[in-house]
């Protein structure tokens, strides 16, 4: 399993939505689950991004199926970041 960085901005669409109905960003988190990744934490931030999601997924494939499936809605858009722990990274640095 791999880890993720979704850095997520909500269009005037999804800001209406989400004004509509609140819930729905829990309801998308159990539809990104059911895609095959699981959401670890999610922050609403302020600044250029609305949310910070970090997801454990089993693949790139599977985490780019999920980006394109919740952009294509048109309710938001997102950068995602494969992301490895410092651990591993130190490990790397010496092998």
């Amino acid at each position: 399993m791999g880890y993720y960085v979704m850095l997520t901005t909500l269009t005037d669409e999804g800001r209406k939505t989400l004004k509509k109905k609140p819930e729905r960003i829990r309801e998308v988190n159990k539809e990104v689950e059911g895609m095959g990744a699981k959401i670890l934490t999610q922050y609403a931030v302020l600044g250029p991004y609305d949310f910070v999601n970090i997801l454990e997924a089993p693949d790139n494939k599977t985490v780019a199926r999920i980006s394109v499936e919740l952009g294509s809605r048109g309710t938001m858009q997102s950068i995602t970041m494969a992301a490895f722990s410092i651990n591993e990274f130190v490990d790397s640095l010496k092998g």
